[in-house]
């Protein structure tokens, strides 16, 4: 009897151990939820509109993706957003719409300037700088180089609307006609 006893107090004592060591936050690796929850709350005290974050969650969900990888792709959105949202202050716009802060983080996941979006969301007038931005990601996506994108954008600009447009049409030609769907 004394032995069972000893048998099960040692039992008692280790088993916190060993539920504590299956505990994914005890090992400094947090949980997809945990990882989304805290990524959420960077937004928030960052001034990132956390909507931009919950459409990626949504959007993840829906196409059935693990919470691993919605949670990696929530964290590298937020370090999109949240490089935009310096270049965009850096150039002095303060009040960007949540469509113009998503658009500059496409441009920074696409590989675009730091500077170069700044100096556009600079230059484009409000109603413009969307587009000018989305134009501008497509050039760096198709292969040039930031600045060479940034100077044919700049150029677009102050032509007017419809240069900028017609720059965007010129673009998204070329990348249709490069993947083979267009002439």
């Amino acid at each position: 009897m004394r032995t069972m006893t000893m048998c099960l107090t040692a039992a008692l004592l280790i088993a916190p151990a060993g539920l504590l060591a299956q505990d994914s936050t005890s090992t400094g690796k947090a949980g997809p939820q945990a990882r989304i929850d805290a990524a959420l709350s960077t937004a928030l005290s960052a001034g990132v509109p956390v909507s931009l974050l919950e459409g990626k969650i949504a959007e993840g969900k829906a196409k059935g993706v693990s919470m691993d990888r919605i949670a990696a792709a929530v964290e590298q959105r937020l370090e999109a957003l949240t490089t935009a949202q310096a270049a965009m202050t850096k150039a002095g716009i303060k009040n960007s719409t949540d469509g113009e802060l998503s658009v500059a983080a496409d441009a920074v996941q696409a590989g675009v300037s730091q500077s170069a979006l700044a100096a556009v969301s600079q230059g484009a007038p409000d109603g413009s700088r969307a587009v000018a931005i989305a134009v501008l990601t497509d050039l760096v996506a198709q292969g040039q180089a930031s600045a060479q994108a940034l100077e044919r954008v700049q150029t677009a600009l102050a032509r007017g609307p419809e240069a900028l447009a017609n720059l965007g049409a010129q673009v998204a030609g070329n990348g249709h006609a490069e993947a083979g769907l267009g002439a």
